[in-house]
């Protein structure tokens, strides 16, 4: 009978409604929101993340923000919760990760600033038997600063910005998985899934990809010892979008 019931459900065109409405949703959220790429392409830029690095992160935060909240679509259909208590409970996790990306970006700024001002380099003079005077340059960073002092500086970074990832809801996709999930269509529900994830990730991992790519071919040099500031400052300002603009 349950076999029945799921061949039934596949093969009806509101199922494939359905199906395609996971697709354009998962799609048009992911690049609408500037907080599921932004982050990672100022990180993998900031502090040099190999493609493969790029990648592994990228992927892990999307499929750590799609499965928390089809961990709370779940519980809300196996608890009987209604649509309007679910949008509470995801209202209360987007306030918490817009918040912890504020302030992770506020203090990786405030970090990136005083790395950028100590590379900044000056000169000193200095005068020497006979009238003779030379001048040299050096910067704080390099002469006070150990080799590994970036990575001991924010070593925790794509862990940070994983657990802001799972905190942060996943708005549209809590209908598509209740629906099918309170009437039993489990099979349904699976594919809604799997779907949604497959191509929120995969837009996300597009945008950052290529994104990082366009950026490699700008002439950025001058600015180099600015990327941290940047970043952060980037971060702070998605974080403040997402809170204050509901973007």
């Amino acid at each position: 009978m349950l076999a029945e019931i799921h061949a039934t459900s596949l093969g009806s065109p509101s199922f494939w409604i359905l199906l395609l409405s996971t697709m354009g949703v998962a799609v048009v959220h992911t690049l609408a929101g500037p907080d599921h790429y932004l982050p990672f392409i100022v990180m993998g830029r900031a502090r040099r993340w190999s493609v493969r690095r790029t990648v592994f992160w990228t992927s892990l935060c999307g499929l750590g923000h799609v499965a928390s909240s089809v961990v709370v679509a779940l519980g809300a259909v196996i608890f009987g919760y209604g649509l309007e208590r679910v949008e509470l409970i995801e209202e209360f996790r987007g306030n918490l990760a817009a918040w912890a990306m504020i302030a992770f970006g506020a203090v990786y700024f405030a970090w990136g600033l005083k790395k950028a001002l100590r590379a900044q380099a000056h000169v000193h003079a200095h005068a020497h038997e006979g009238g003779a005077v030379h001048t040299h340059a050096h910067a704080h960073e390099a002469q006070h600063l150990h080799a590994h002092g970036e990575e001991a500086g924010f070593r925790l970074t794509p862990w940070v910005l994983f657990t802001i990832f799972v905190l942060g809801p996943c708005e549209p996709m809590i209908p598509l998985v209740m629906y099918p999930a309170a009437q039993g269509q489990w099979t349904d529900m699976t594919l809604v899934v799997l779907v949604f994830t497959a191509l929120t990730v995969a837009a996300m991992l597009v945008t950052v990809l290529l994104t990082l790519r366009g950026i490699r071919l700008l002439p950025l040099q001058r600015w180099e010892r600015y990327t941290h500031v940047i970043a952060g400052g980037l971060v702070l300002c998605a974080g403040c979008a997402i809170q204050f603009l509901g973007l």
